[in-house]
């Protein structure tokens, strides 16, 4: 299991340098958990309990929109953090579900762990500011694509910055988190091939 915290204390070393003493926290209050292939671990309706950092797996956040149509609005392409983060924090029930697609392997900490986190750590805070402005930054971004590209383009782009989900992810959530239909993907998909 110290492979998953190995990987952890990488993606936030490229945010900040973690002491030793915030290392060995980090080790106590985030548990390791394998989640399998297909399975809503926080669903829509409740009150988000876990942060979670993705080891390995590919995971998606989704709400039902219209006619109870899964919109997909976050992806990930790698080891990140991964959770409903409003409702997280603010203890609120959340509209959003968090799915593993594939197998996950996830460390995760409770909301109150956070807090004893935060207590005992100097670099916590730091760290958890700049990953939540990374990633309000990225939702800005994603909502102004979904505005300004064409479909094409925002293929491009989602090709070019997060190049392995293709190959992970069923098209259909690529497709929704895209804005457009699986027919118009696949359509996109088979000009770039020829």
């Amino acid at each position: 299991m110290e492979q998953y915290y190995e990987r952890f204390f990488s993606y936030v070393a490229e945010i900040l340098i973690l002491p030793e003493a915030d290392k060995r926290s980090i080790r106590d209050l985030f548990k390791p958990v394998f989640v399998p292939r297909d399975t809503i671990i926080e669903p829509a309706g409740h009150v988000p309990q876990y942060h979670n950092f993705i080891v390995s797996g590919y995971m998606r956040n989704f709400h039902l929109g219209p006619d109870d149509q899964e919109i997909t609005t976050d992806l990930n392409d790698g080891s990140r953090f991964f959770t409903s983060y409003f409702h997280f924090m603010n203890r609120t029930v959340s509209n959003e579900n968090l799915h593993c697609i594939t197998d996950c392997e996830l460390l995760r900490i409770s909301r109150d762990d956070v807090e004893v986190g935060a207590q005992r750590s100097s670099t916590q805070k730091d760290y958890t500011i700049q990953i939540l402005q990374k990633h309000l930054e990225a939702e800005k971004m994603r909502i102004n694509d979904l505005t300004t590209l064409t479909a094409e383009d925002r293929y491009r782009k989602f090709l070019r910055e997060k190049p392995t989900i293709i190959h992970h992810v069923p098209l259909r959530y690529v497709a929704s988190y895209l804005g457009i239909t699986q027919r118009h993907l696949s359509r996109l998909r088979g000009g770039f091939k020829s």
